[in-house]
């Protein structure tokens, strides 16, 4: 089988022992559909952020978002099973060139990456879904390891956003295990869209999210939902 790993995350990234879990693009993993959601998508028209200067992120960010369309592609939809926010952040992420889990490595795999054996990514056999709460965790375990930086505001990080258009994430842990946390990316304000301040600070920071419902962009109409009484604990994290 071939190694699954993701060729536009910097190499250096591959020096650490726990190797990035991810699966190859696939041409049945699309906007327009359900399937494959754990996979990358194999849509050659959906534009990567340009990290040629913070201009040109935040402008192929506007893009994206545009593109992915959260409040419409059907990849994004509630179903009575489940909401996909792990899915749309992923998907965000891949195509920010930024490394975040959608699948990650089994304990079993993990064991033998300590140990210094090579490990292919096959899906449901070394690697399996990770959702929202688990990915709270991953960042705590490992998220400085590929080269996320933590926050602790939401001034903070939507500066960090604005300004050097970087990735932002606030991840949301349930406080009932089994039940979904959740995840959204922080995004650049625009001309059209922007955080909620009050005395010129960043209260609820612009997002972009699946969920209950969806939001192509977003910012006072859910407060500060990662404070709710659901969610055990959150997380903010930064990533040029």
């Amino acid at each position: 089988m071939k190694k699954h790993t993701l060729s536009i995350i910097d190499d250096s990234i591959q020096d650490y022992p726990i190797k990035i879990a991810d699966l190859l693009p696939d041409s049945e993993s699309r906007l327009d559909s359900i399937e494959m959601k754990h996979k990358p998508l194999g849509d050659s028209n959906i534009p990567y952020r340009d990290l040629t200067s913070p201009a040109s992120k935040r402008e192929t960010i506007g893009q994206l978002i545009d593109k992915l369309d959260v409040e419409k592609s059907i990849r994004y939809q509630r179903t009575i099973e489940d909401t996909y926010c792990n899915v749309y952040s992923y998907d965000y992420c891949h195509f920010c060139k930024v490394y975040l889990p959608t699948v990650w490595w089994t304990d079993e795999s993990l064991e033998k990456i300590a140990e210094g054996q090579a490990v292919e990514a096959v899906f449901e056999e070394t690697v399996d879904r990770i959702y929202s709460s688990a990915i709270h965790d991953w960042f705590l375990e490992y998220g400085t390891d590929f080269g996320w930086e933590r926050m602790f505001t939401a001034d903070e990080i939507q500066n960090k956003v604005n300004t050097n258009g970087g990735i932002g994430i606030i991840c949301a842990k349930r406080k009932e295990k089994g039940l979904s946390g959740h995840i959204v990316p922080v995004v650049p304000e625009t001309d059209l869209h922007s955080a909620y301040r009050e005395n010129g600070v960043v209260v609820y920071p612009l997002q972009s999210q699946a969920g209950k419902a969806n939001y192509n962009y977003f910012s006072e109409v859910k407060k500060d939902w990662w404070n709710d009484e659901l969610y055990s604990s959150y997380v903010f994290y930064y990533h040029e």
